[in-house]
C-alpha cells in the first residue's frame, strides 16, 4: 500500500499546512501575484488622484505653480525592489522566504504609491 498520501512524511505534511494558513487559506504566492498585478491599476488610481490636486489642477490649466516631477531614482528603487521581492515570492521554495518576500514587496510597492501622490 504505497500510495502517495501514505508516503508523505509528517514533514512535508506540515510545510503544506504552514504555506496555506493565514491570508484566508491561500498561499504567498498567490497573494504576490495578486499585489504585482494589481500595482499597475493602484498606480494609475493614485495618479489620477495626485492630478485632482488643487496644485496639479493649476498646472495642467495655467501652467502655474509647477513643481518638480517624479523623484526618479526613489520612485524606480520603489518598483524595482517590488518586482525582485515578487520574482523571489514566486520562485523561492521556502515557505519563510516566501513570506519575507510577500512584505517587501508589499511594503515596496506602497513605497512607490506613496512616491507618486506625495508630488501631487
Amino acid at each position: 500500500m504505497n500510495t502517495a498520501e501514505s508516503r508523505s512524511t509528517p514533514a512535508t505534511k506540515e510545510r503544506r499546512a504552514t504555506d496555506r494558513t493565514g491570508f484566508g487559506g491561500r498561499s504567498s504566492r498567490f497573494w504576490s501575484f495578486l499585489a504585482a498585478v494589481l500595482f499597475v491599476p493602484a498606480a494609475l488610481a493614485v495618479g489620477l488622484l495626485a492630478l485632482s490636486s488643487e496644485r496639479a489642477g493649476r498646472c495642467l490649466t495655467y501652467g502655474e505653480q509647477c513643481g518638480s516631477s517624479l523623484p526618479g531614482a526613489l520612485f524606480v528603487w520603489g518598483v524595482g525592489v517590488g518586482g525582485v521581492a515578487c520574482v523571489v515570492a514566486l520562485v523561492a521554495p521556502a515557505v519563510r522566504v516566501r513570506r519575507v518576500a510577500l512584505v517587501a514587496q508589499l511594503l515596496a510597492e506602497c513605497l512607490a504609491l506613496i512616491v507618486i501622490l506625495s508630488y501631487a
